[in-house]
């Protein structure tokens, strides 16, 4: 059973899909769950919580956290179990789980994507709760990059129960094809992600104005071509971005998406030019792994990103690393790379850092993680 709260999605339960024919993989997922999972080819239980009672919205968000938002039924769902794999130490669903692993039986894996070691410190008082629960009863923690591992070193977790496990994406679906008419066209720049002041958005619309108004140039001085930026995701920054844009007066180069269906992401990567993760950190948080960087790579489309938190673990050569929160750097990035050159050009990745983030090696390390919980050879 793999549990994932209300954050249940495609593109990280991608990687149990080839394991169909070996274990009997059902995911749990809630109505209230933030994102669409019918294209995931995965069995599917729909168990609620707290959450589904309350009015949507932010209302309903902070009335949860007044009895805490838990799973109704989750004992029954789970019975009968081998393995739970869930994620993180601190949140609801994995304290939850862990406190009914010796009752049910089953061993419990979680994946961690965390960077932060927040101990018991900085977390609120439910969340002291779970992740005492977590600590004291999980078999193995999958971090999903070395400095995942690191953390969950100084949260307390030994070295034995520590495997790093990166997640995977669809080689056969994300590929360094390209589009052709993206080389008849002006260069497009993508910019993913929730609109929210972290993952930097703002930054990469001041690197477009400073692009448009000459302020850094390509090559040789020549002016850096003209450009157009695809912003796509939701969140609450969504109208001050739109209103931002205006502004710094490239609003008629930017469009926004509210969401793209998973199954059209590769052919955004294809036109594009370059992806731009601009992600700042925060005090709670930092860029945790970037799906986005491993889609881009494996879609052969130029990287410029933020040096933050498991970004230069994710990425390597020929992407573009600046620090957090410089837009110059960014708007610089790009006039002297993608964008000197020809519209939607790919770019080549090492092959052996590609195949690491393709979902059938993720597969193969769960496959080698179950045996091992299991006691299988």
């Amino acid at each position: 059973m793999v549990l994932r709260g209300h954050s249940a999605n495609p593109w990280d339960l991608r990687q149990w899909a080839p394991l169909a024919d070996r274990y009997e993989v059902d995911v749990v997922v809630t109505p209230s769950n933030m994102f669409g999972t019918d294209d995931l080819p995965l069995p599917q239980t729909t168990v609620r919580s707290v959450r589904d009672y309350l009015p949507r919205g932010r209302v309903g968000d902070l009335a949860a956290k007044l009895p805490g938002d838990r799973y109704l039924g989750l004992q029954d769902a789970l019975e009968g179990a081998d393995i739970v794999h869930s994620a993180e130490i601190g949140p609801w669903f994995s304290g939850q789980a862990a406190a009914l692993r010796s009752e049910l039986g089953f061993k419990l894996a979680l994946t961690v994507w965390e960077t932060i070691p927040f101990r018991e410190t900085y977390r609120t008082f439910r969340g002291r709760r779970y992740r005492a629960e977590a600590l004291r009863h999980a078999d193995l923690f999958l971090p999903t990059t070395e400095r995942a591992r690191q953390c969950l070193r100084l949260e307390g977790v030994e070295d034995d129960r520590l495997v790093v496990h990166p997640p995977g994406i669809d080689r056969g679906r994300f590929r360094p094809d390209g589009d052709p008419q993206a080389a008849s066209g002006d260069h497009l720049i993508l910019s993913p992600g929730r609109l929210v002041w972290e993952k930097g958005h703002q930054d990469v619309l001041r690197a477009l104005a400073a692009l448009e108004r000459g302020l850094v140039s390509g090559p040789g001085g020549a002016p850096a071509p003209p450009a157009r930026l695809l912003v796509v995701g939701s969140g609450p920054e969504r109208k001050r971005l739109a209103r931002y844009a205006d502004d710094l007066g490239v609003a008629p180069f930017v469009e926004f998406r509210d969401s793209v269906p998973y199954d059209e992401m590769p052919d955004l990567y294809a036109r594009a030019s370059c992806m731009v993760l601009a992600s700042i950190p925060i005090p709670m948080w930092e860029e945790q792994f970037g799906m986005v960087l491993a889609e881009a790579m494996a879609s052969g489309t130029a990287i410029v990103a933020a040096a933050s938190g498991a970004i230069p673990e994710v990425v390597g050569e020929p992407a573009d690393l600046v620090s957090p929160g410089d837009w110059m750097g960014i708007a610089e990035a790009l006039a002297s790379g993608p964008l000197a050159r020809p519209p939607g050009q790919r770019v080549l990745y090492a092959e052996d850092r590609l195949e690491r983030y393709s979902a059938a090696a993720a597969a193969e390390r769960l496959d080698a993680v179950y045996r091992e919980l299991l006691g299988r050879p």
